[in-house]
């Protein structure tokens, strides 16, 4: 399975409303699972089976909760039992299919 997710805490009380450190954090965890990975200005997108995925969002949630009173998460899944490998392969054939257009 594939998941994109966004955590960020709120009510953190910083004037300029930065976030980063708590998502550095998030991020951390994500990074020290050992599972597929990759993080965009707005998502982390983590490839492996479902009870180990959800772990590593559970954890990385968990973190940010330190630095607010309140934790925002957004999360996609895509679910297609019998294929790994995803987080690269997706992207190789929308770019495959962009340059047949």
């Amino acid at each position: 399975m594939l998941v994109a997710f966004s955590v960020a805490p709120s009510g953190t009380g910083r004037s300029d409303g930065s976030v980063h450190d708590a998502v550095a954090a998030a991020v951390k965890i994500v990074r020290e699972s050992g599972l597929p990975n990759r993080t965009t200005s707005m998502f982390t997108e983590i490839e492996g089976e479902w009870d180990e995925v959800f772990d590593v969002v559970r954890r990385a949630t968990e973190a940010v909760g330190a630095y607010g009173s309140r934790v925002s998460l957004v999360l996609k899944a895509d679910i297609r039992p019998g294929y790994a490998g995803e987080l690269d392969a997706k992207v190789e054939r929308l770019e495959q299919a962009i340059d047949e257009a």
